[in-house]
């Protein structure tokens, strides 16, 4: 995540009925002789955990469960993420760099940062590399090949599809939107829409397809997202923590939206998933310009206003 020669300390948290796993766990790490595992602490006081940690990755959260109405979800998240800022404020290095995994991920991060105002608000993110990481996958399966003996094999990987784009809220009303992304094929580099030569496809399949990806892993394996999971925020930080690796390419992230970033469609004081480039200095800057369609600019407006509903219903909850 960090480098091929970056020793890392790791930092486990997990909560008390779990603590006898979270042993396991750790003599597992052990027992895996990691050349890079320099050390590992295991605890389940946030405030322990939180020492001096320069990145901390944000997978605890409270699962919606049937019978719930969405504001009891974000009353259990809310207190999550209040005791947890408060631990990073407190205990996590200064520039700790934070991201957000467990859902609702956006306003989660929001919270988080609402709650520890010494953390710089840039340094606080969310995850939708997972979406992005899937939009880049169905284009690569989509121009896959089929072999003389029936079997299907990826023509381009999907490392060659590439600036695809994750427009606000990390849930079925994101907007994956493939009109700035490219395609190599064969060592040439063309539009994604040459070379999927299929824009019914990329209209309506695909959108949906990476909207709905979620619940699909759920009904498919009985479980959420786990690796394809952990793939996407091991990428999520290694491009902030590195920079992403090519200066033309872009990858998606839930940042803070400050209303600087010149697209209309995203509301200010929520975190919004924007194009973005990491210059490898542990930043990142919104790629502004680029275009959208009119139907385009209508749904990332909409999952905007998503996200301003969830920061009124959680800020209701932080005052209750």
């Amino acid at each position: 995540m960090l480098g091929p020669s970056q020793p890392v300390v790791l930092h486990l948290l997990d909560i008390p009925p779990a603590e006898k796993a979270l042993a396991g766990v750790r003599m597992e790490l052990i027992d895996a002789a990691f050349p890079l595992l320099a050390g590992i602490v295991t605890s389940v006081d946030a405030a322990e955990a939180s020492k001096g940690v320069d990145y901390a990755i944000m997978v605890g959260g409270f699962p919606r469960k049937a019978g719930m109405e969405r504001k009891d979800v974000m009353s259990k998240n809310v207190a999550i993420y209040q005791s947890q800022a408060a631990a990073l404020e407190a205990h996590a290095s200064k520039d700790v760099k934070i991201l957000v995994v467990a859902n609702p991920a956006n306003t989660n991060a929001l919270i988080l940062s609402q709650n520890a105002p010494s953390i710089p608000k840039k340094n606080i993110t969310c995850l939708t590399r997972l979406d992005h990481n899937r939009a880049q996958g169905q284009i690569s399966e989509k121009i896959s090949k089929v072999k003389d003996d029936g079997t299907s094999i990826f023509a381009v990987s999907s490392k060659d599809v590439r600036n695809v784009i994750i427009w606000g809220n990390h849930s079925s009303t994101q907007v994956p939107d493939a009109t700035h992304a490219t395609v190599t094929v064969d060592g040439k580099a063309m539009p994604a829409k040459e070379a999927v030569n299929d824009d019914a496809w990329l209209e309506k399949e695909f959108v949906e397809t990476v909207q709905q990806r979620g619940a699909a892993v759920i009904a498919a394996r009985g479980a959420s997202s786990a690796l394809s999971a952990a793939s996407a925020a091991v990428d999520h930080m290694r491009d902030w923590a590195l920079g992403t690796e090519d200066k033309d390419a872009f990858v998606s992230m839930g940042v803070f939206s400050d209303g600087s970033s010149g697209y209309k469609e995203a509301p200010e004081g929520v975190v919004f998933s924007f194009p973005v480039k990491c210059s490898g200095d542990g930043e990142w800057e919104v790629v502004k310009g680029l275009s959208m369609s009119e139907e385009t600019s209508r749904k990332v407006a909409a999952s905007g206003a998503e996200l301003v509903e969830e920061r009124e219903l959680a800020l209701e909850c932080l005052k209750g």
